[in-house]
């Protein structure tokens, strides 16, 4: 059986959406994330153009074989927004992906159930509004060998059409290429079998 290596993400950020219910406005924002300090960023700036909103609420997914998520109800009762906002991540089959959403109090308490409905559906929208695009999961190779061995090394990479991320070319030479990850075996077997050359996963 071969195993997946394909992820589902999104490819920008799209623009914000907004939901109202009972005077609150409840803006959804998307953002393609890979770590921690993304998530960081897009809050801090979110906290910087909204500082007279109340909640800043948010669900995020990173990671592509062994994932990591994340819930923020932000002062609103448990559970009401974060799991929510995630649920929606979920349903859409994505991760390494940000979704916040920004509440301005309208004064009327909306319920738990209202709170639910709320966050959900500005998330929804927020994912609606974003191109969603399917990558592969990549695994990514050391190439070592001496400049009389170019010509061999190229030969494969052209004709497996590998993808080339770094190279230095010297007398001492070293290329980098990322394979998606149910070819990189076949692919580090061809190397390996390749006289004075060497690959190592990095």
């Amino acid at each position: 059986m071969i195993e997946k290596d394909t992820y589902r993400t999104i490819k920008k950020a799209p623009k914000p959406v907004l939901f109202k219910d009972k005077n609150s406005k409840f803006f959804g924002y998307a953002f393609p994330v890979l770590n921690e300090d993304d998530v960081k960023v897009h809050l801090e700036n979110l906290k910087k153009e909204h500082h007279s909103a109340r909640h800043w609420c948010y669900a995020y997914q990173i990671g592509t074989e062994t994932m990591a998520y994340r819930v923020n109800d932000d002062g609103e009762p448990s559970n009401s927004a974060g799991m929510p906002i995630y649920g929606q991540i979920q349903s859409f089959d994505l991760t390494n992906v940000l979704i916040v959403v920004v509440r301005y109090f309208g004064g009327v308490k909306l319920g738990v159930g209202g709170l639910i409905n709320a966050y959900r559906t500005a998330a929804q929208m927020a994912l609606d509004a974003s191109k969603i695009i399917e990558k592969t999961i990549n695994i990514d190779y050391l190439i070592s060998f001496d400049y009389k061995n170019m010509n061999t090394v190229m030969r494969v990479i052209k004709e497996k059409q590998l993808n080339i991320i770094n190279q230095i070319l010297e007398m001492d030479c070293k290329i980098f290429i990322s394979v998606r990850k149910n070819e990189a075996g076949t692919i580090q077997e061809i190397f390996e079998r390749l006289y004075e050359i060497d690959i190592k996963m990095i």
